[in-house]
């Protein structure tokens, strides 16, 4: 038995795609043909991560425009000027904004799971948005009739379903995309924010039993889009202590790319509480180099010194495309990133004799 190893979510979506979502933005394609290129980059995306070896499997959120909004596609009650996230190489992403209650889902991500159930042979993985993420979107002047209690009730309400779908279609594990974390401390460095998040989200956590927790794991990055982060300059020594507070039994951890990946290491240290599992990136998806499975191995048995080998995973730092026009890692790189990991982990596994 090796050390279990998962992907984060994104794969870059092949070219034929992209070109076909463009052209079916500018009225060039029919929805027809459109969702015919889903459906082969779908298939190919999973037959691809399974050649790797992967135990796990995931759609590669192939069909999601990006990681964060594919809740509200297609909403009414929603505008494009809400926050603004300011990246390191000076790009934008902005978040929608409610204009008008309810808030509801337009989509579960269940429905990914079952569309990659089709073609896959393994378990399969599902990433869900946070529903601190989508608090977002509940603009700070409020909105008419609809208060702001009200707003998070109904959010908590559909984060449940969105995570228990996924659950119902046959997810092997479901990760909560909490990249807004660190961010947040960045937002506001008194940490209050970040509370908020913390306890929004444990609010979700507490409608799911013991053994469902066990399946559910947290992610946190500094962001990864356009090969940039937005807050890859907050110290992970002023997220890791409240993160290790969401009541899920799996973190996943951006750690490859850390200019300091020990002390964080020995801040987990302390924080780690028994049952939980970390799976420490040890792939940095910001690199354009592939990783050789050598200095993969190297970083896992690095972490082994601090996380105990049955509390351990591995992981990539964050998708590789978390947005469906970032194309800034190759498909073919990302898969042989993934695949380099795999054969690292199976290295260190050996190693350490587990």
């Amino acid at each position: 038995m090796t050390l279990p190893t998962e992907l984060i979510g994104s794969i870059p979506r092949p070219p034929s795609l992209l070109e076909g979502i463009a052209q079916f933005k500018h009225g060039e394609l029919s929805r027809d043909k459109l969702d015919a290129l889903y459906e082969d980059a779908l298939r190919d995306t999973i037959a691809r991560l399974e050649s790797t070896g992967l135990p796990v499997v995931s759609d590669g959120e192939q069909t999601k425009s990006s990681f964060a909004t594919y809740p509200l596609l297609n909403l009414t009650n929603i505008t494009a000027d809400g926050v603004t996230i300011p990246f390191e190489d000076g790009h934008t992403r902005q978040l929608p904004k409610l204009t008008v209650g309810p808030f509801q889902y337009s989509i579960y991500a269940g429905s990914y799971v079952k569309a990659a159930k089709r073609f896959a042979h393994k378990p399969i993985k599902q990433a869900v948005i946070s529903a601190s993420a989508l608090s977002l979107l509940y603009p700070a002047e409020g909105v008419p009739g609809y208060p702001k209690e009200a707003f998070i009730e109904g959010l908590i309400k559909e984060e449940v379903a969105d995570i228990r779908s996924c659950f119902d279609a046959g997810a092997y594990h479901v990760q909560i995309d909490f990249t807004e974390g660190r961010l947040s401390v960045k937002l506001d460095p008194s940490k209050q924010l970040l509370h908020d998040f913390i306890t929004l989200n444990n609010r979700v956590l507490a409608h799911f039993s013991p053994e469902e927790k066990k399946r559910i794991g947290v992610h946190t990055c500094p962001g990864g889009d356009h090969d940039s982060t937005h807050s890859a300059d907050v110290d992970y020594a002023e997220l890791i202590p409240d993160l290790f507070q969401l009541d899920a039994a799996n973190v996943y951890m951006q750690l490859a790319s850390e200019h300091n990946p020990e002390k964080v290491l020995d801040i987990v240290k302390q924080h780690l509480k028994p049952g939980q599992r970390v799976y420490v990136g040890v792939i940095d998806v910001l690199n354009p180099n592939v990783e050789e499975p050598e200095l993969v191995r190297d970083r896992i048995l690095q972490a082994e010194e601090y996380i105990p080998a049955n509390q351990l995973g591995t992981t990539d730092d964050c998708g590789f495309s978390p947005f469906e026009d970032d194309i800034s890692t190759g498909r073919d790189t990302a898969f042989a990133k993934i695949k380099a990991r795999v054969i690292g982990t199976e290295m260190a596994s050996k190693q350490l004799k587990c």
